[in-house]
């Protein structure tokens, strides 16, 4: 019987290996980590845009009435829509016809070689997503998602947003607080609590809270100085996923304080996000989420490449309960 030619074995070896691809990209870093677990990993079936709909007023019917006073019937118009486009990339996974048949010689030999380049195919498009989800999504001339510095915004009430201009609409700007203009000093390990507990206060209503802050190496080093006199409190699931982390307490509920930073982290110097992942979402398409193509055989080279493809977006169902902490 004959030996698998090179095509077959790269077309098993792909599928073998990137059936475990999506689920290895949402445990990449912190913030895909804590949406896999809160349920703002929301996969995407299809359309010309991601749509998110929001609430973006209370009913304005309401009113104080008295007997037979008539009732306001007014119609209320209370929710719109925010577009995200969606976003596309890609890794490639090659194989030469020297490679294949005549240096990495029998089945074993090229599963291997092409075990090594799927991998690190994966890693190359987990990490450059996982850097873009930290992005204001100009990078590529605007290809790339649009991450925490778009959605979260250093400056809330300028840009546009899924389509809406924040410069217009309040109810779609973020939370900002900057060590320097409102707390009045540069951040320290002095002050660090403090500037988070008034950031912290501004994103939340009711129950609403954060449950996720992600901090940078400067950041992150300054809340750790300034818990050492105290018992250190560390969680033990994000933990155990491989982060370094805090807990932090604040208005009765406590959030989970996540180093995004180190070698090769995503987190933009001097930040802090406080994030409520209620109402923030990573929206991969269902279909082409982490996904190996059919091969693409050049018709000019002795060569095989074989593409693993991403396509999606980051996007926002509130903007006011998420908060960006800067210098």
């Amino acid at each position: 019987m004959p030996s698998p030619g090179i095509n077959e074995i790269a077309t098993v070896t792909l599928r073998n290996r990137t059936g475990k691809a999506a689920d290895n990209m949402k445990k990449n870093n912190a913030i895909l980590y804590y949406m896999q677990k809160s349920g703002s990993y929301k996969p995407v079936s299809g359309g010309r845009t991601i749509v998110q709909e929001l609430e973006y007023q209370e009913n304005t019917t309401f009113m104080w009435y008295s007997g037979y006073e008539l009732l306001n019937v007014s119609p209320s118009d209370i929710a719109t829509a925010a577009e995200f486009d969606w976003k596309q990339a890609a890794t490639l996974v090659t194989i030469s016809g020297l490679e294949g048949e005549v240096q990495n010689v029998g089945e074993n030999a090229i599963i291997e070689l092409l075990t090594l380049r799927v991998k690190n195919a994966e890693k190359t498009l987990q990490n450059n997503i996982a850097i873009a989800m930290y992005s204001n999504g100009t990078a590529a001339s605007g290809k790339q998602i649009g991450g925490l510095q778009l959605l979260v915004a250093d400056s809330p009430a300028t840009g546009t947003v899924g389509g809406i201009d924040r410069s217009v609409w309040t109810f779609w700007r973020n939370q900002s607080w900057s060590a320097v203009t409102n707390g009045g000093g540069a951040m320290s390990a002095s002050n660090i609590q403090s500037n988070m507990n008034n950031l912290y206060l501004r994103c939340s209503r009711g129950t609403d809270r954060p449950n996720l802050i992600v901090a940078d190496n400067a950041y992150y080093l300054f809340y750790l100085q300034s818990l050492q006199a105290i018992q250190r409190i560390t969680g033990t699931d994000q933990t155990g996923a491989g982060f370094t982390s805090l807990k932090y307490f604040g208005g009765g509920a406590s959030a989970d304080v996540v180093f995004d930073g180190g070698i090769g982290g995503g987190c933009p110097a001097n930040h802090m996000y406080f994030l409520n992942t209620d109402y923030i979402y990573f929206r991969p398409s269902k279909g082409r989420n982490m996904v190996a193509l059919d091969n693409r055989d050049s018709f000019n080279q002795d060569a095989m490449a074989k593409p693993i493809v991403f396509a999606g977006n980051m996007t926002l169902g509130n903007a006011a309960l998420q908060g960006a902490l800067i210098a």
